[in-house]
């Protein structure tokens, strides 16, 4: 496989960037330029108030599809791939019958609140601080533990079938792996497996006390193995790639963002927002409500894995997802695209504020029944300061992760690496860099996670000879600086601030 992999004929690597909304494949050349974009959105099942769910089935198929479309829109065949690398939407939670592939349920997005309650009971018992210390995370819904529990407890004889080792339990990238591999790898890397509340990201490890506290046996979990390295390979008209690189999106695409040091830091802009800061081979423990995550493991020199570096990270639930509220829930614009012109026929936001909580809030507040709410709205109101009172919110949520991460990390950023979808919106990069009062970075290449996920399969296999190789690719589309003064930013931030705490706890239950 690796002779093959270093022939001349291989010149691509082919990433797999499997999201929320759409499963996508970008094939890059060895300057980390985008070769070729293959996109399929899929469907997204909304069963009763707060649940979230997608079929997983659906999402294989359509991984399959978009990854046969982009090596044919490139005019690339399987011998001129390197590698394949994986990034996949984190949390997600997927059990399968191991004889038949088959899904039990649909799979449970980070998104969904069911398990909330659940959350509550063990924060009750006193064990949110055991969690935390173990995994780095704050006890809540959005991660995978308190799903696959559910799945367990709510489907007619799982949990002994998973107990007998009959089933798998994956997040989306194991579940991709499994069937791109025909069944033969069942495993997943450090940085989704420390997205599950069921892996101690200290020793790298699953953790035998957190499985019995949440119910799982570990018979049901994937084996955990470095996100640069050969997990196995995919068949592909009759050539084997090895698939060599696995990580979930955000630290994908911090690695792809070539924030390789410790103290360098990107914001993502998708359906939510994601703002990572490497902390290198410190596991910092936030006192500011973020989360500590497992950012890659490298495979080392000689076979031996290298020590796993860490990341601090907040998660905004809704980021870009708040511009598709605007599109298909009020109609206000026929594309998100149209968001932007749209708010910049006013000024300001004549004093209107939005907090998408639609999904709870995340970092650093971590309520799971605050909701959705709008204030400030007088006579004067129109649709556009709604608009841009939406992009506000992305930029003031991003704002709050950014000032938290500061205070744990005990540094002052001297600028913000950005990508993802809306940062194609020039007003919202300038809002957040008014905010911030920091430069906001905006690279050339704009999809940094599925290229975090080839550069990580392409170290794996020489494509590439190191993260020094990889930053000597990263180049600067546009440097938006701050123009805003620092009074105004904060009187902003204040009155975000009163909205946000007016929206906390409104589906409490009674």
């Amino acid at each position: 496989m690796t002779a093959a992999t270093n022939a001349p004929a291989a010149r691509y690597v082919l990433a797999l960037d499997q999201g929320t909304t759409s499963s996508r494949a970008i094939v890059f050349d060895h300057g980390g330029n985008v070769v070729h974009v293959a996109q399929q959105e899929f469907r997204q099942h909304f069963p009763e108030p707060g649940w979230v769910e997608h079929d997983a089935s659906e999402i294989l198929a359509t991984q399959q599809q978009v990854m046969h479309e982009a090596l044919r829109g490139a005019g690339v065949t399987p011998a001129a791939l390197a590698a394949i690398g994986i990034t996949n939407q984190r949390e997600t939670t997927v059990l399968w019958e191991r004889a038949s592939g088959r899904p039990l349920a649909r799979a449970i997005v980070w998104q969904d609140r069911r398990t909330a309650a659940r959350c509550d009971e063990l924060r009750a018992q006193g064990k949110a601080a055991l969690i935390q210390a173990r995994t780095g995370l704050v006890l809540d819904a959005y991660f995978s533990g308190t799903k696959l529990a559910w799945l367990l407890e709510h489907i007619p004889g799982a949990r002994a079938r998973a107990e007998r080792g009959e089933l798998a339990f994956g997040t989306i990238d194991s579940w991709l792996l499994w069937h791109l591999t025909a069944g033969r790898v069942h495993a997943t890397d450090p940085s989704n497996a420390s997205r599950t509340l069921l892996f101690d990201i200290h020793r790298n490890d699953w953790d035998d006390e957190l499985l019995a506290l949440f119910g799982i046996p570990r018979a049901v979990l994937p084996a955990v193995r470095p996100s640069s390295g050969v997990f196995g390979s995919a068949e592909l008209d009759g050539v084997a790639v090895p698939i060599a690189g696995i990580a979930g999106d955000q630290q994908a695409a911090l690695f792809g963002q070539a924030c390789h040091a410790p103290g360098m830091a990107k914001n993502t802009y998708g359906t939510g927002c994601f703002l990572l800061l490497n902390t290198g081979g410190d596991a910092v423990t936030s006192r500011n409500h973020l989360l500590t995550t497992t950012a890659w493991q490298l495979g080392g020199d000689g076979g031996t894995p290298g020590r796993p570096s860490y990341a601090l990270e907040g998660s905004v639930f809704i980021g870009g997802a708040v511009v598709q509220w605007l599109r298909d829930g009020l109609r206000a614009i026929r594309s998100a695209a149209d968001v932007e012109a749209l708010a910049a026929e006013v000024p300001d936001a004549g004093g209107v504020y939005l907090v998408p909580a639609f999904a709870g809030l995340g970092a650093p507040h971590w309520d799971a029944y605050a909701r959705g709410a709008m204030f400030g709205l007088t006579r004067g109101s129109n649709i556009a300061h709604i608009a841009r009172a939406a992009l506000e919110a992305i930029a003031f949520q991003s704002t709050e992760v950014l000032h938290a991460m500061q205070k744990d990390a005990g540094i002052r950023l001297s600028e913000l690496r950005v990508d993802g979808g809306a940062t194609a919106n020039n007003l919202l990069m300038q809002i957040q860099a008014d905010l911030l009062g920091v430069p906001v970075v905006r690279p050339k290449v704009l999809e940094t996670t599925a290229l975090g996920a080839a550069y990580l399969a392409g170290l794996a296999v020489g494509f590439w000879q190191g993260p020094a190789d990889i930053a000597a690719n990263w180049q600067v589309d546009r440097v938006f600086e701050p123009t805003l003064s620092r009074e105004r930013a904060s009187a902003m931030l204040a009155g975000w601030g009163e909205a946000v705490e007016r929206s906390k706890a409104w589906a409490r239950p009674s």
